[in-house]
C-alpha cells in the first residue's frame, strides 16, 4: 500500500515526505495487539483526544477482572475494599510514571522500549516474557470462564463423550465447541475485524455490570447479607483477583503515543481509573450484600438461573471470552509473522500464523479443562505477572530512567512501591499456588 502512496507520477517521493512516518508505523516489529485494537488506527497518526483515549483505556481496564471482585470482598472482607482501591491509584500512579518514561525518550513506543531504555536488551527480554505469559494465563482463565458458564447456560443439556482416552462431560464438550468456533478468529489480519471483536468484549462487560445492578433492583434478591470485617488470612491470594482488575498497563504505552496532547495522559489515567475503580468496588459491595457467603467467584453464576436478566449476563460472559482470542493472540501473531523470512508469501505466512495459534488455543483448552478452577488461576495471574507489570516494572523502570533527576521523596515512594509489589506478588503467588494444588488433589481425591 505505502508502494502506491510514495509515489507521485510515478516517481519515489522523497524521505522527508509524508510516506516515511506511515512506513515506520507500519513495519515497526512489536506492536501490540491492544494498541491496534483499542487505539484503532491512532498509530499512523497521534490524534486521539482526551476522551478518546479514556474510553480507550477504560476498555483495556475491565474485564474478566471485574466478575471476581465480589467474591474477593466477601472472602477478603469490607475492610480490604481498601486494597482494592489502594491498587487502583498506585497502578494510576504507575501509569503516569509510564508516560513519563515515554516523553522521556519520545523515541519508547511501547512498553518494550521502556523496558530496553531502562535495562537494555534484558529489560526488553523481561517485560516481553511478562507480557508473554500474562497473555498465556490470562487466556486459560478467559476458556474457564467460558466453562463454568456454558454449563449454567446449558444446564438441561446432556451431552457425554467417552473413549479409551478420552471423557468429556457436557460443559467441557460445550467448551470444546466454543473454542473450535473461536479458532478461524485467530487467522484475522484484518485489525478492523479484531477491532468490531474487542468493541463486542467492551460491550459486553458493561452489560454485565448493568444486570448484575438490575438483579438488585427488579430482581426479587434482597440485600441483606453481612460481608465480614476482614479475613486477613486470604488477603494474599484475594490481592491477585484485586490487580487483575487492573491490569493494562502493556497498552499504555500506546494510548499515549496515539495521544493528539501526550501532556493530558495522566489526567486520562486519573479519571479512567477513578471511573473503573468505582464501578469495582460497587459491583464488589452490590454482589456481597446481595449473595453473601454463597457468591461465586464469578457473580454471573451465583444470580438467580431463572431470570431473563441471568439469562443475559451468562451469554455476555460466553461471548466475551471468545471474543478476546483474536484479541490476545494477535502480538505474539505479529512477533511469529515478522521472525518468518521475508521471501516467504503472505499465504505461506498467514497459513504458519493460523496453525500455530489453533495449536496454542487447543493447548489453552486442555490447560483450562483440567484446571478447572477459575478465582486460583486469576489469582495467580494477577500475582505472578500483572503486580511486576503494573506495579513493580513501572516504579523500577522510572527509577533507572531518571535516576539523576529523582528527589528523594520520589525515591522513596518508587522503592516502597516496589517493595509492597514484591510482597504482594511473592506472597499472591505462593497461597494461590497452595490453594490451586489443594484443589487439584481434592479432584484427584474424589475421582
Amino acid at each position: 500500500m505505502c508502494d502506491k502512496i510514495c509515489k507521485s507520477n510515478g516517481k519515489p517521493l522523497s524521505l522527508d515526505s509524508t510516506c516515511l512516518p506511515l512506513h515506520n508505523q507500519l513495519t515497526k516489529n512489536s506492536m501490540d495487539l491492544e494498541s491496534l485494537v483499542y487505539v484503532e488506527n491512532q498509530h499512523v497518526k497521534s490524534n486521539s483526544s482526551f476522551l478518546h483515549a479514556v474510553i480507550n483505556m477504560i476498555g483495556m481496564l475491565i474485564g474478566l477482572g471485574q466478575l471476581s471482585t465480589p467474591y474477593a470482598l466477601e472472602n477478603g472482607g469490607c475492610i480490604s475494599s481498601i486494597l482494592l482501591i489502594g491498587l487502583g491509584v498506585i497502578c494510576a500512579y504507575t501509569s503516569h510514571l509510564l508516560g513519563k518514561c515515554l516523553q522521556k525518550n519520545p523515541k519508547s513506543k511501547d512498553y518494550k522500549d521502556i523496558g530496553h531504555q531502562a535495562f537494555g536488551i534484558k529489560g526488553r527480554i523481561i517485560i516481553t516474557s511478562f507480557i508473554y505469559l500474562g497473555i498465556f494465563m490470562a487466556l486459560i482463565s478467559y476458556t474457564i470462564s467460558l466453562h463454568d458458564n456454558l454449563s449454567i447456560v446449558f444446564i438441561n443439556t446432556n451431552l457425554k463423550l467417552q473413549g479409551i482416552l478420552i471423557h468429556l462431560s457436557t460443559s467441557q464438550i460445550l467448551t470444546t465447541i466454543a473454542v473450535l468456533v473461536a479458532i478461524p478468529s485467530l487467522w484475522l489480519r484484518n485489525f478492523s475485524s479484531i477491532s468490531f471483536l474487542s468493541s463486542v468484549g467492551i460491550f459486553m462487560s458493561l452489560l454485565i455490570f448493568v444486570t448484575v445492578a438490575c438483579t438488585a433492583i427488579f430482581g426479587g434478591v434482597k440485600a441483606n447479607h453481612e460481608i465480614p470485617i476482614l479475613h486477613i488470612q486470604n488477603i494474599p491470594s484475594i490481592s491477585g483477583l484485586y490487580v487483575f482488575g487492573y491490569a493494562g498497563h502493556i497498552v499504555f504505552p500506546n494510548i499515549y503515543t496515539a495521544m493528539r496532547d501526550p501532556s493530558k495522559f495522566t489526567k486520562v489515567s486519573i479519571v479512567s481509573f477513578s471511573l473503573v475503580t468505582t464501578l469495582y468496588v460497587s459491583l464488589a459491595f452490590m454482589g456481597g450484600k446481595l449473595f453473601g457467603p454463597q457468591v461465586s467467584s464469578q457473580i454471573t453464576l451465583s444470580m438467580p438461573h431463572d431470570q431473563i436478566i441471568t439469562k443475559i449476563a451468562l451469554w455476555a460472559t460466553v461471548l466475551t471470552p471468545m471474543t478476546k482470542y483474536a484479541l490476545e493472540f494477535a502480538p505474539f501473531a505479529m512477533e511469529l509473522e515478522e521472525k518468518l523470512p521475508h521471501l516467504m508469501n503472505s499465504k505461506a505466512k498467514m497459513m504458519i500464523r493460523g496453525i500455530v495459534g489453533s495449536i496454542l488455543l487447543l493447548i489453552i483448552l486442555i490447560l483450562a479443562l483440567c484446571v478447572p478452577y477459575f478465582e486460583h488461576v486469576l489469582s495467580l495471574t494477577g500475582s505472578l505477572v500483572s503486580v511486576g507489570v503494573c506495579v513493580i516494572f513501572p516504579c523500577a523502570f522510572y527509577t533507572k530512567i531518571f535516576w539523576k533527576e529523582i528527589s528523594r521523596r520520589g525515591l522513596v515512594l518508587n522503592v516502597v512501591l516496589v517493595i509492597i509489589g514484591l510482597f504482594l506478588g511473592v506472597s499472591g503467588t505462593i497461597s494461590s499456588s497452595k490453594l490451586l494444588v489443594r484443589s487439584l488433589k481434592r479432584a484427584h481425591d474424589s475421582t
